[in-house]
């Protein structure tokens, strides 16, 4: 390999040669600091337009600073991170950049999280000499996210993330000079674009720009009614991720301080989701061997593979960009949705009380979570099942109003029955996991054996796309896995050419899946912290006694007292569901504006 020798900051080193200033100065442990520059190397992009210029240095012999995000190493070259040149130029593109930024650090929910004031305060600025004039772009909220424009500093990581990785193609830069921003296509509200609600450009915005949807005080005045029965129900990425907001280090398990912080904000009940997962896993287990079963008898007019539905920022991509898929999509509800109707049927009927009296809280790691808690096909006569989903910052916030010391809690277990839940239930926090969950009851209910081993390692990691042939006792079952829309995106197109090779596929949007959900503490694209929090949820999963869905006592007396069989007409009913079209709607109108 080719390397270069050159002087950073009077210390000499050698690096690859096409390595940037940047880069050599962070392997050296000299921070530049850096706003529209943004790497993911284990998602193999980066986000360059070398527009921010607070990463210059000044290199001797050159009469103009340099980005050295864009500037790659030479042989010789002389380079100065920190000189007063450099510092006195950092200062003056921050303080024109803060000229025209809302000053609204008090009330901004990224206030501490903000990469926009944590520079600032690292070079020491306490006024502002430039007086620009303010933007005065209308806020945009959609059921999910907020998109402020005027909060917009045009690093175009949200794009990048957007277009690149996620490939939904939602937003673009539009406008030049004072007007330019990153809208959506003819700058429609972002409920009416192509956005999915993954919410990955908030997870990678530095300046609150793009924010998840603030419902806090729905969930506060919910708590208030003493005439309301109000239920939390809590998803497995949250109990890996919501510490790190209290000080803990990532993946760090907090299940049991997680339940006594919800006790004591005042929820009369507080469940886990993962109860819904393995009902989920009964649902679209029993979906799955059906159509595998239709197929291998020559049936052709099952729809194959099966591709799981439990991620909406997923079912929602393939609303909108492969609607001729649908039908391939699990019918059953995601483990959110199944379990408000189980809430608001069963479990009223076991307290004797009307749906309208109970009040669901989801807490998900997830902002898609909002939109799907909001389609009119999850609510009877117009009560939705789940009322409110906050995501787990959200969480951490009402935590912190509330005056809760969070690491002094005891820990708690969840109330019954509809808490209880099998290892199987945990993993569904991570990529692979739902699918992994589904193997372990397919197979025995499939063989009627029981399952030699239950780890199926083979259908783990984070590599973006995986696959693995499971053999269900003589019966080759072919799984693809994938992660992140822009992974999901491949294996799509195969099933819509009809190259696909598997029987079923996982899908989920974020990266890593749930453990990397846009409403999670901020990870900013960095795997290692997805690693420990997908570790986490497999440590809890070995933890459990029970560890098959089909195993849980609580879900057999459901099925048993209330349900009937899996997918059988009332299961059907209340666990199932339809999907929607949603491009002709969007074509219909980027026709009617390019006729305008």
């Amino acid at each position: 390999m080719e390397t270069v020798k050159l002087i950073i900051d009077r210390k000499p080193v050698e690096v690859p040669k096409g390595t940037t200033i940047l880069d050599a100065a962070k392997g050296m442990g000299i921070r530049i600091p850096t706003l529209c520059y943004m790497k993911l190397e284990d998602l193999h992009y980066e986000n360059n337009p070398g527009a921010c210029r607070i990463c210059v240095v000044e290199i001797e012999g050159r009469r103009n600073l340099a980005p050295s995000c864009k500037t790659e190493c030479m042989e010789g070259m002389v380079v100065q991170t920190h000189s007063p040149r450099v510092m006195n130029a950092r200062k003056t593109v921050m303080e024109l950049i803060l000229s025209n930024h809302p000053a609204e650090c008090l009330t901004c929910s990224s206030n501490g999280h903000c990469e926009l004031q944590a520079i600032a305060h690292d070079l020491g600025i306490r006024e502002i000499r430039y007086k620009g004039e303010m933007s005065t772009f209308q806020i945009d909220r959609s059921p999910s996210i907020v998109r402020n424009m005027n909060k917009c500093i045009m690093c175009r990581r949200c794009e990048t993330m957007c277009n690149n990785i996620q490939t939904v193609g939602a937003l673009t830069a539009v406008n030049r000079g004072f007007n330019a921003a990153v809208s959506t296509a003819f700058e429609r509200d972002i409920a009416g674009s192509t956005c999915s609600y993954c919410g990955q450009c908030v997870s990678v915005c530095p300046v609150n720009a793009l924010s998840g949807r603030n419902t806090q005080q729905p969930v506060l005045d919910a708590l208030a009614d003493p005439d309301k029965i109000v239920i939390a129900q809590t998803a497995p990425a949250v109990r890996t991720a919501l510490g790190r907001d209290f000080g803990y280090e990532p993946g760090t398990l907090v299940t049991g301080k997680m339940v006594s912080a919800l006790r004591r904000l005042g929820f009369d009940y507080v469940f886990d989701t993962d109860f819904a997962a393995d009902l989920t896993i009964m649902e679209e287990g029993t979906e799955l061997l059906q159509r595998i079963g239709k197929y291998l008898k020559g049936d052709q007019e099952v729809k194959m593979p099966l591709m799981t539905s439990c991620c909406p920022g997923w079912v929602s991509f393939v609303e909108q960009h492969f609607p001729e898929l649908l039908d391939n999509l699990s019918t059953a509800k995601s483990p959110q949705q199944m379990f408000g109707a189980i809430a608001k049927s069963y479990f009223a009927e076991k307290l004797g009380v009307d749906r309208k009296r109970i009040v669901v809280v989801s807490i998900m790691p997830c902002l898609a979570k909002k939109y799907e808690a909001s389609r009119p096909e999850f609510a009877v006569d117009g009560n939705p099942d789940v009322d409110i989903s906050i995501y787990t910052r959200e969480l951490a916030r009402l935590i912190r109003y509330a005056n809760i010391n969070f690491a002094e809690l005891p820990d708690s277990d969840f109330d019954r029955p509809l808490g209880e839940s099998t290892g199987a239930g945990v993993i569904f926090g991570t990529t692979g996991g739902v699918i992994e969950a589904a193997c372990r009851t397919a197979y025995e209910l499939y063989t009627k054996k029981t399952l030699p081993k239950i780890d199926f390692e083979e259908l783990r990691g984070l590599e973006g796309i995986r696959s693995a042939t499971i053999d269900f006792d003589g019966t080759p079952i072919k799984i693809g896995i994938a992660h992140g829309l822009g992974n999901a995106r491949r294996l799509v197109e195969e099933v819509k050419n009809g190259m696909s090779p598997y029987h079923a596929i996982e899908v989920m949007a974020c990266p890593g899946g749930c453990i990397g959900g846009g409403g999670q503490p901020f990870h900013r694209g960095r795997m290692e912290v997805l690693r420990k929090r997908a570790a986490a949820l497999y440590q809890e999963d070995r933890s459990k006694t029970l560890r098959k869905s089909h195993e849980n006592p609580y879900i057999q007396a459901l099925y048993a007292d209330y349900l009937g069989e899996p997918c059988g007409p009332r299961a059907h009913k209340l666990l199932h569901t339809h999907y929607f079209d949603r491009k002709e709607a969007i074509n219909m109108f980027t026709q009617e504006n390019q006729e305008g």
